[in-house]
């Protein structure tokens, strides 16, 4: 593991090595390789913008982020950001963790695809919510760059990225689409999922049980 990237220091603390090693075992090189990148684009927008954050919370939050994703900790029927969630709250209860501290991970991981929310919380919450932004979409890209994009992607390459992660995401949730309703996964069951019906807010209360 690289231990400083564009000048962000990889926490190794024994409770960030363990959630690193949680990772490492339930997930993949995709899934590696995003989650330190959205910790370190993190880190930088945060020490770009003169944020205080820690960095070890932070870190533990960019690792927990997409574990919901996978087969050891994918629920039938929560969304994949709450299954991350509540991994990541596991396991920092499991090491004797502040209760406020697991609260703000649990945020970050649930609220990680929060569009108008998650960037208004706190800043640990905040700053994966846009690491992850900037990861997948591109957002607020020349924010940094492209000496700092690079030393990034190097440590952590993309390696056809912008293909792989729409998959991997169906793969997560694809046995419990409907969790998808309301937020922007509904997007990738959409595109990806052969018969895929995107539930609608409007109809649901047009034919809600009420009389009126």
């Amino acid at each position: 593991m690289n231990k400083l990237v564009a000048d962000i220091r990889i926490p190794d603390s024994k409770l960030a090595v363990g959630a690193a090693e949680l990772l490492r075992e339930h997930g993949n090189d995709l899934l590696w390789n995003h989650s330190h990148r959205v910790f370190l684009f993190g880190a930088l927008q945060g020490k770009h913008a003169g944020v205080t954050f820690d960095s070890e919370l932070l870190y533990i939050s960019a690792l927990f982020h997409d574990l919901g994703l996978t087969k050891t900790y994918s629920s039938p029927d929560q969304r994949f950001e709450v299954d991350g969630a509540n991994a990541a709250r596991s396991y920092l209860q499991s090491h004797g963790v502040p209760q406020e501290s697991i609260r703000l991970v649990w945020d970050a991981v649930a609220l990680h695809t929060t569009i108008g929310i998650a960037q208004y919380k706190e800043p640990e919450v905040a700053l994966i919510y846009s690491g992850v932004g900037y990861d997948v979409m591109g957002e607020n890209f020349d924010s940094l760059t492209e000496e700092i994009r690079s030393q990034v992607v190097t440590a952590y390459p993309r390696d056809n990225f912008k293909n792989k992660i729409l998959p991997a995401f169906l793969e997560g949730f694809k046995h419990k689409p409907e969790t998808t309703f309301g937020n922007i996964k509904a997007d990738v069951s959409a595109m990806l999922l052969p018969g895929f019906e995107r539930k609608n807010f409007c109809e649901c209360v047009l034919h809600s049980p009420w009389k009126e």
